[in-house]
């Protein structure tokens, strides 16, 4: 759940998804709004209907008969009954002209007879009506879910005996409600544009730009360069295009680096060989045997270069191998020359022949140096880290970082039985690399050095790893 919502994809469902819940949200409320408006201005006006019918006929029928006309218009949502004086003796609702309107219109009056509304919201907590029975208020206040909020309309009719006709009336807010039919309409909108931006993100953004994402990871692995399709919107395609070209200059550079090293081993290789020959010609025993050792020297640092060389290269397939059965290998290959403490299967991409070199140059190095070497593995995290540890003297901490230049040797006897050429550090360092990883060395507070070499899973690392467990 936490790898979906840190996602560009999950990020964008979910922004979507609040942007359509608070849409909805104040869709609903405005709706609701608006209805309890509309049932309020609809009741305001059949209460003023009702109350200019009861007035036109009080003021047709006999005195006698008006209390029984009273008596049949009142019913439990509205109450009629004549007075000498009006109970409204003050308007102050803006809503009030047109009740008033409504009335005059009824009667066939314009303006000579006077007519007076008052409307008041009714704050606190209130029974439905005041008028109702116990009975029909408890059913009233289970329809209305216990959320009673009213507004109250008093009117004042002037009759053409003398009399006012007052009318009391009570118009409860309808609760919030939410139709199913407004759940309905947000589901299919939220599936509708969820599956299209599904398909978008799929197939137009978040597809180019994983797939950049692996061949990015690939290039610092040194691995083939492969040319991606520009696809999806403009961006993800500008991007792809800069992309491809800045992996096509990589590759040219580290190719016309290595043909330049290797090209230039190869060409020392004639001069070298007629130099032997000739030094071999000296008639003087000393300077012959001199000649004879630079030249032999000159040519093993020509061999060592062309291997290095080598290393540069990226032309072998990755794999992806299980650690443990690898370094296992490795100590085998060199007659058990090291000890390999146990651990737990891990698996990792890697090119084998280079990462054998590479770990073979570090643990040779431990051998002839530090007296032998204990490689361990393990996880952390998303890398694999193998260490190399002697019991040798170490190295000055000045020196960690130089013995990876090439041709630096520590040992200044310029002797190759003792100090080799100073390539297998460096070689070893841009195997690594050029796996994206790398390599460090440290001095031990017991003594000894520690090489520590570090090497970075993909995703096709963690999924063997998963389905092999």
């Amino acid at each position: 759940m936490r790898r979906l919502v840190d996602s560009l994809r999950g990020q964008l469902v979910l922004l979507i998804l609040a942007a359509l819940a608070a849409a909805q949200a104040i869709s609903l409320w405005l709706f609701v709004d608006e209805r309890s408006l509309a049932i309020r201005a609809a009741l305001g006006f059949e209460a003023a209907g009702r109350a200019a019918n009861v007035a036109r006929l009080i003021e047709e029928a006999p005195s006698d008969l008006h209390a029984s006309i009273l008596r049949a218009a009142n019913s439990p949502l509205v109450r009629f009954d004549l007075s000498a004086e009006p109970s409204v003796d003050h308007e102050n609702h803006a809503n009030a002209g047109a009740v008033k309107a409504r009335v005059r219109t009824l009667l066939g009056d314009s303006y000579s007879r006077d007519i007076r509304v008052e409307l008041h919201e009714v704050e606190g907590a209130i029974l439905p009506l005041p008028h109702l029975s116990p009975e029909m208020a408890e059913m009233h206040l289970a329809m209305m879910r216990g959320e009673l909020a009213a507004v109250e309309m008093n009117l004042s009719i002037a009759l053409s005996n003398g009399q006012w006709l007052n009318v009391g009336t009570r118009f409860e807010r309808p609760p919030l409600q939410w139709p199913w039919l407004s759940t309905l309409t947000f589901s299919l909108t939220a599936a509708m544009i969820l599956i299209a931006m599904f398909w978008f993100l799929l197939t137009r953004l978040t597809g180019p730009l994983r797939r950049l994402s692996q061949a990015a990871d690939g290039l610092g692995r040194g691995e083939e360069a492969v040319t991606l399709p520009a696809v999806g919107p403009s961006e993800v395609r500008d991007l792809t295009a800069t992309f491809n070209r800045m992996q096509e200059r990589l590759t040219r550079f580290v190719a016309d680096r290595t043909r330049v090293l290797a090209a230039l081993g190869h060409d020392l290789r004639s001069p070298l060989t007629a130099m032997r020959v000739r030094a071999e010609m000296v008639d003087e025993d000393e300077t012959r045997e001199s000649l004879i050792a630079s030249i032999e020297e000159m040519q093993g640092m020509v061999e060592a270069t062309l291997a290095f060389a080598r290393g540069l290269a990226t032309s072998e397939t990755s794999e992806t191998v299980d650690l443990k059965v690898f370094l296992a290998q490795l100590r085998k290959d060199m007659l058990d020359g090291f000890e390999l403490d146990d651990g737990a299967p891990v698996y990792l991409r890697l090119r084998p022949n280079a990462m054998r070199r590479a770990l073979r140059n570090v643990i040779e190095n431990a051998e002839r140096y530090g007296g032998g070497a204990r490689v361990s593995f393990g996880q952390d995290g998303e890398n694999v880290v193998v260490q190399v540890i002697d019991q040798g003297p170490g190295i000055p901490d000045e020196e960690l970082e130089r013995v990876f230049e090439p041709y630096f040797r520590l040992e200044k006897s310029r002797s190759l039985e003792t100090g080799g050429h100073g390539l297998g550090l460096a070689t070893a360092r841009t195997i690594l690399r050029g796996h994206g990883g790398d390599i460090a060395l440290a001095n031990r507070p017991e003594g000894g050095l520690v090489a520590t070499l570090t090497i970075p899973m993909d995703s096709d690392s963690n999924a063997t790893e998963r389905n092999m467990t």
